[in-house]
């Protein structure tokens, strides 16, 4: 999905200037993304890119999709196609999710193309010039059943450290710990759950040990002058003071980037995803602009900005940047990490094979703009802690927050200079003013400052709830000056005040919401019959004028109705849904069980309108037990 700025001329950094690079995880394109997965990375880069626009920063927002790997070989299994055949499909399904997001995208990409390989190997070949990859013979489980090495996630065992029994081959969705397949007790092939044997085959592997010292005083003083959120420092920290090893980029696998031919014996092996899927966002970038150097070689000119969920961080804290330390070269590197923690969806996960949770594609559906779901994600992005959406927090987010709060004042304002008293033409206000003014203004200002300080540091849902605070002080100032009839009637200069100083506030507020929902400030400056006002650091409250004509006021927000709570949780499942379908399903099959007691024998064989119990009327519940096969595959293999 191209941007504007692809049809003409592409956006580039200038020196002198404020340039901003923004990237968000790079999804892999094994499954539709849910909720929690879009404000992890792409809504809330997506939010920080408008607003820097907002600022008039030069700006370049990269996404894409991660198609390297072992997550798209095993879910191309599940569904029997190729894996280019797969990566195909849901780079379409991704592209359309986030096209109705509004996610504005500089360029959304993918990490197979040629440019992704010629990067790659002129970063991997300048790391082994440097003394910095070594090659190593080494152990790994080999599937006696299918005659392949498995790679870190074809393989499910036991932790070593916590003991989770679900631990992946790299990693441990538990306790977080990256490991060694080797390392998992009692390990087990995920696509037939067999025993797999030990076999001897050579890896390349890259030196972290080496570049210890050096990713250290990174991390030091990016993680201060950048201000990362606090979760990012801590789990690189961590990982830090552990000790890092060195670690093989190359894997016995059919599909990635090509080890350079330079190296002999690694014709069927490729470099590994954890390795080059972080330069992909240099890939896309070059997929954009013949100039990407200009963005990813320019450290003292350009800020780069990456959004991610926990889970993401120690591939862009301490892989990626030891990767562009040992080149040599000069790269642009981390300046700020944006990480969110988990959204949970009404008390449980998000599980595509069990149908529990919004899923991009599934957002669409319920009807309710795009906006709206922008606004609740961001209305509860889990910035500290993790955070849960809910139906009924959704739908009292549009009912109050947005109709009775936001939609309430713009409609308000414009509703009363479309009455017969103004007929949509704001009348002449700067003929009045008092102390009371003056205070309101003031006021919107420190607020203003406040936003721009929570955007600058990063903190979007505090700058969220400040720009909801402008609206309400709006609010409030209408209230207090009791704008209506009578106030027309008897004070028609203190009236014209009041009103051109809440029209002008309307234009501020529709340029404080516009990072956060693009459609409905859009809406507002159309309703306005003005341009798209910057994001300022000073209000004056004069950017629409005396005579100025607007257009006729619009409804926003519609409300929704409570009871669409019940119908969407149980449409897109919830653990409680769940339990009450589980509850059900267990007192039926209880009924079933004392109707076939009562029951001679002799009568369920000849009587043809007595039948036995169906294997389904065993069941309990809608999960796994009761899934189709490819769901269950699906579970196994812990892709939801």
């Amino acid at each position: 999905m191209a941007a504007q700025s692809q049809l003409g001329a592409p956006v580039l950094p200038e020196p002198g200037k404020r340039n901003i690079l923004i990237t968000s995880a790079l999804p892999y394109v094994n499954n539709v993304p849910h909720l929690g997965n879009i404000i992890g990375s792409v809504l809330s880069a997506d939010v920080f890119a408008r607003y820097s626009r907002g600022r008039g920063f030069n700006t370049l927002y990269i996404g894409g999709t991660d198609e390297y790997g072992t997550t798209t070989e095993a879910r191309a299994l599940i569904e029997n196609c190729t894996p280019q055949a797969l990566c195909d499909k849901y780079y379409t399904i991704h592209n359309e999710v986030y096209k109705w997001f509004s996610i504005s995208f500089d360029i959304f990409g993918r990490t197979t193309t040629p440019l992704q390989t010629d990067i790659t190997q002129d970063i991997f070949l300048k790391l082994k010039e440097n003394g910095f990859l070594e090659e190593r013979m080494t152990t790994q489980l080999y599937c006696e059943q299918h005659h392949w090495f498995l790679a870190d996630r074809f393989v499910e065992g036991e932790c070593p450290d916590c003991g989770y029994v679900d631990a992946r081959g790299d990693q441990c969705d538990l306790c977080g710990k990256l490991l060694e397949s080797l390392e998992l007790i009692r390990p087990r092939c995920k696509v037939d759950g067999s025993v797999p044997i030990t076999k001897d085959t050579k890896h390349v592997f890259l030196e972290l040990d080496k570049l210890q010292p050096e990713v250290e005083a990174f991390f030091r003083e990016s993680a201060a002058k950048g201000a990362w959120s606090s979760n990012g420092v801590s789990i690189t920290a961590a990982w830090l003071k552990e000790g890092l090893q060195p670690r093989s980029i190359t894997r016995d696998l059919k599909g990635g980037t090509p080890v350079p031919s330079s190296l002999e014996g690694y014709e069927d092996k490729v470099i590994y995803s954890w390795f080059d899927a972080c330069i992909g966002y240099v890939s896309i970038t070059a997929n954009y602009t013949d100039q990407w150097e200009k963005w990813w070689r320019s450290p003292d000119d350009v800020k780069l900005y990456q959004f991610m969920g926990k889970d993401n961080v120690v591939y862009h804290t301490i892989i990626f940047p030891a990767t562009k330390i040992g080149t040599r070269g000069a790269w642009t590197k981390l300046h700020h990490l944006s990480t969110t923690d988990y959204l949970t969806y009404e008390g449980g996960k998000f599980s595509k094979s069990r149908g529990i949770g919004v899923f991009g594609d599934s957002a669409k559906e319920t009807g309710v703009p795009s906006d709206i779901w922008r606004f609740y994600l961001l209305y509860c992005r889990p910035e500290t802690g993790d955070s849960e959406f809910t139906w009924d927090g959704f739908i009292s987010a549009n009912n109050n927050l947005l109709l009775k709060n936001l939609g309430n004042f713009v409609s308000r304002v414009l509703k009363f200079i479309n009455s017969r008293h103004f007929n949509s033409v704001v009348p002449d206000w700067t003929q009045y003013n008092e102390p009371s003014f003056d205070a309101f203004k003031e006021e919107i200002n420190e607020l203003l400052t406040q936003y721009v300080r929570e955007l600058d540091a990063v903190k979007l849902r505090a700058g969220l709830l400040t720009a909801l605070q402008v609206c309400q002080r709006g609010n409030g100032f209408l209230q207090a000056n009791k704008l209506d009839i009578s106030l027309h009637e008897n004070e028609p200069s203190k009236c014209a005040a009041v009103v051109g100083i809440a029209i002008n506030l309307v234009h501020l507020l529709a340029s404080l919401i516009s990072p956060y929902m693009p459609t409905i400030a859009a809406s507002i400056n159309t309703q306005l019959r003005a341009d798209a006002l910057p994001i300022l650091e000073q209000w004056t409250a004069d950017t629409i004028s005396p005579g100025h004509e607007i257009g006729l006021s619009e409804h926003l927000f519609s409300r929704i109705k409570p009871e669409k709570a019940q119908e969407w949780r149980e449409k897109y499942g919830s653990e409680e849904a769940k339990k009450l379908k589980e509850e059900e399903a267990a007192l039926k099959a209880k009924k079933t069980t004392k109707k076939k007691k009562k029951v001679a024998p002799r009568e369920v064989g000849g009587n043809s309108n007595v039948q036995p119990a169906s294997e389904e009327d065993g069941k309990v519940g809608t999960g796994p037990a009761s899934a189709a096969p490819t769901e269950v595959a699906l579970d196994a293999l812990k892709l939801n």
